[in-house]
């Protein structure tokens, strides 16, 4: 379980990172109803890398503060999953169930930042 929580914090850096790498991987995802797409995405991004960070944190201050940001961010991004599972045709290269496990996989990635939030006795 240790190990698990420790993940997290790396896990979300490595995935904020992504959107500067390949910016072109999330642009379909956006719903066409939110305006500024790029912007959007390198915000995520900014997001997901500062809340990994501070999830990483051995201060519990801190890996709570990047908790509640990572909690934020997954809720705010929720609507590009979406996105993704309404429009399959957008996504070739995934499966459509697929696209709709995603849905309810996001409250296992809830789970895990509650989880590498919390105070521990060894971190």
């Amino acid at each position: 379980m240790r190990l698990i929580r420790l993940l997290c914090g790396p896990f979300l850096i490595f995935a904020g990172a992504m959107h500067f790498v390949r910016p072109g991987f999330y642009r379909p995802m956006m719903p066409k109803w939110l305006p500024a797409h790029d912007p959007l995405i390198y915000a995520s991004g900014v997001a997901e890398i500062a809340a990994g960070a501070a999830l990483a944190c051995p201060d519990p201050r801190i890996r709570r503060a990047g908790g509640v940001l990572a909690v934020l961010t997954l809720l705010g991004v929720f609507p590009a999953n979406v996105e993704m599972a309404l429009n399959a045709d957008r996504f070739p290269g995934i499966p459509r169930p697929a696209l709709y496990a995603r849905l309810p996989f996001q409250l296992v990635f809830l789970a895990w930042v509650f989880a590498a939030m919390k105070p521990s006795k060894r971190l």
